[in-house]
């Protein structure tokens, strides 16, 4: 059975939002300051501070103040229970793949059965109704 809980919930509610991802995805680079996170968005400095804030409290972004520069770090690990939660489901759609591909590979040997059966009619014949 699976187990839910609230950490994998702030986890991919904030994963939800296409700026926070991006943020993210910044952060897989290396640290930045929270200026540099800031700079590629049409957004206030506090906007982005709330973006910020969500990916700190679930877990996936830590601060640390050196002087008056605020510098952020990816934190890996609600990453990597988010990444195996989900890989409970790969079984699911390996398995519903491996199906589809059963399915088809059958549908195929039947159709080639089935046209040395029947010979197709030549469609590009002239009708003889003319």
């Amino acid at each position: 059975m699976v187990k839910y809980s609230s950490s994998l919930d702030s986890t991919f509610g904030a994963l939800a939002d296409p700026t926070r991802r991006a943020i993210l995805a910044t952060l897989m680079l290396g640290q930045a300051s929270i200026t540099e996170l800031a700079k590629p968005y049409r957004m206030s400095l506090p906007a982005v501070m709330k973006h910020l804030h969500v990916l700190e409290q679930a877990g996936l972004v830590s601060q640390k103040k050196t002087g008056r520069t605020r510098r952020c770090q990816l934190a890996a690990k609600p990453l990597k229970d988010a990444e195996a939660w989900l890989s409970q489901y790969r079984i699911f759609w390996e398995g519903t793949f491996d199906s589809l591909e059963r399915y088809l590979s059958q549908s195929d040997q039947s159709e080639t059965k089935e046209d040395q059966k029947w010979p197709r009619r030549n469609r590009n014949r002239k009708s003889h109704s003319s």
